[in-house]
């Protein structure tokens, strides 16, 4: 994928007010670490995650995005009227059907005309929305899209507690469901647009390369779980691996398209352990990320594209930089971009 004129004219985050910190998580579980005689911290060791997000009980998937789809507006010099395309992008969603973007579309309140569509790829969803937003403006058929996501990480969470103090589980049984307790809540909103409409620096999307090894698809599978949770079980040691493996074979052709000179690194926000391992197998300069994990965890689709708004906000990423947005998802697929902030 090659894009001439498509430009991230602005982006914002949305983030819940009430914090859960791996300490609170493990409090809670208690029972089974005195059962099963865990060492207490295990979780922040292991993943490099203190705390994590969530949304008040009843918040919708669209209720988050919608935040983030006002804040943007609040920033951009775009008006809700000039969107052409609206793209809700998570792995969360408010029901199967209508899509979770017609709620969202009418919190914001975009105009009528506006095409409106989900997109779903586990973690890559809001990097899927925007290659299809950029090829729509590359081609002339839009303008200006904007690309929302908004993560609702309690039910999952909460289901995951009571899995594991209801269920007799072994140490082994408990594996499948640690990933879970990664998990956060957030919401972030990007305007996507032709770069005729944009006033003041031009933040361009430059292109990228897709991968899949779909023969990984059941390495971490999720699905509801009665009216009002979720549940996943994630095989967290076989997915690292592969994952790694798929982010080294899809690196060596982003490098060859857009070159491996990239001034900073935003990858997908997992935990300590996978970081180390992507940057060890790409021969990456750790010290060009920038990570969220640490107070946010693992926020799906929203991770990555909230840890650049992060970045710039932090003044990580400067005008001019080379950003390279190095994206994975379960199922497995990789997409890597390449960002001239």
């Amino acid at each position: 994928m090659r894009f001439t004129h498509v430009c991230l004219e602005s982006i914002a985050v949305a983030m819940p007010d009430e914090v859960l910190t791996s300490n609170e998580i493990e409090e809670r579980l208690r029972p089974l670490y005195e059962r099963l005689k865990l060492p207490a911290g295990r979780l922040e060791l292991m993943t490099g995650i203190r705390e994590r997000r969530l949304w008040p009980e009843g918040w919708r998937p669209s209720d988050a995005s919608a935040a983030a789809g006002r804040a943007v507006l609040a920033e951009s010099n775009l008006r809700a009227a000039d969107v052409e395309l609206f793209i809700h992008a998570a792995v969360s969603r408010d029901m199967l059907e209508p899509a979770t973007a017609s709620f969202a579309h009418r919190k914001i309140g975009l105009p009528a005309t506006t095409q409106i569509f989900d997109v779903s790829n586990a973690c890559l969803g809001f990097l899927n929305a925007l290659c299809v937003a950029a090829a729509m403006i590359e081609s002339g058929q839009i303008r200006c899209a904007m690309v929302v996501a908004g993560e609702n990480g309690r039910p999952l969470v909460e289901q995951t507690l009571r899995t594991l103090l209801e269920q007799p589980l072994s140490r082994n049984e408990i594996k499948p469901f640690f990933a879970n307790l990664t998990i956060g809540s957030g919401a972030v909103a990007a305007m996507v647009c032709h770069r005729d409409l944009v006033r003041g620096p031009a933040h361009r999307l430059l292109g990228g390369v897709a991968g899949a090894a779909t023969e990984h698809s059941e390495l971490c599978q999720g699905d509801s779980h009665g009216a009002d949770a979720l549940a996943m079980q994630t095989d967290a040691e076989q997915l690292l691996v592969a994952g790694v493996a798929l982010a080294k074979n899809t690196w060596t052709r982003f490098a060859a398209e857009q070159g491996s000179d990239f001034d900073r690194f935003i990858c997908h926000q997992v935990g300590r352990t996978h970081r180390r391992a992507l940057y060890d197998a790409l021969g990456l300069d750790l010290a060009k990320d920038f990570s969220t994990f640490e107070t946010l965890g693992n926020t799906g689709s929203v991770a990555l594209p909230a840890t650049l708004s992060a970045a710039v906000g932090a003044g990580a990423v400067r005008e001019g930089d080379r950003v390279g947005l190095l994206g994975i998802g379960s199922g497995l697929n990789c997409l890597m971009l390449a960002l001239e902030w």
